[in-house]
């Protein structure tokens, strides 16, 4: 037997276990296409720097409170050649309409400052007896001026807000008129409740009274 055909099988199975060895170290050597869940991985998307949008020029506005309130109607200007606009509601003819109404003691707009300090101190001084008859320290006299005086300020509102209106009452904002029918709904209620407190005012001076004798009759005086 040829001795060079006895090497050919050897050496053909070194070069095959040689090509063997050379592919698995490039399978080794060349990066997985799989991750360990066995998903394949998701090429990454590349990040493109987009610069941030310019910011959108911003309009004042007025604040929401303010915004979601209708605001009156604007007083309307005069030009600089004509007389500034007048009220339409005239003192004077009302004054001479209504001579004795306390309005024109304690009403009538005015910067006076001696008439300022009177309505002040005329104010302290019902307020102090009103103090006196919540408190059952007033005499029956002091009730009964107290409560007719309180009447009093209640008509004659009634009379100067019913001839207002009655003068001037299409000639007033909506507003205005609403009011002046305002004052004289709660004025009228006071009238219509005055009776009542009076009388109650009364009974409990009354009880206070004999409360304070019977007191005294016992001895708490001495």
């Amino acid at each position: 037997m040829n001795p060079r055909a006895k090497i050919l099988p050897w050496l053909a199975a070194v070069v095959l276990v040689a090509a063997v060895l050379v592919v698995v170290v490039l399978l080794r050597g060349s990066p997985s296409t799989d991750d360990a869940s066995g998903q394949k991985p998701q090429a990454a998307t590349p990040q493109r720097s987009t610069p941030a949008p310019a910011p959108e020029p911003r309009t004042a506005s007025a604040p929401p409170a303010l915004a979601a309130e209708p605001l009156p109607e604007p007083i309307a200007e005069a030009a600089p050649s004509e007389a500034p606009t007048k009220h339409p509601v005239d003192l004077e003819k009302l004054r001479e309409l209504l001579p004795n109404n306390l309005y024109w003691e304690m009403g009538v707009p005015t910067k006076d400052p001696e008439v300022l300090r009177k309505r002040e101190e005329e104010g302290r001084r019902w307020n102090e007896l009103y103090g006196k008859v919540q408190s059952n320290t007033a005499t029956e006299q002091e009730i009964h001026q107290y409560y007719e005086h309180r009447r009093k300020v209640s008509e004659d509102s009634i009379a100067f807000a019913t001839m207002v209106l009655e003068q001037y009452g299409t000639q007033l904002p909506e507003q205005e008129q609403g009011l002046y029918a305002l004052s004289i709904r709660m004025h009228r209620t006071r009238l219509e409740e005055m009776p009542r407190q009076l009388e109650d005012a009364l009974a409990r001076k009354n009880t206070q009274d004999q409360r304070r004798e019977q007191w005294r009759g016992s001895g708490g005086g001495n």
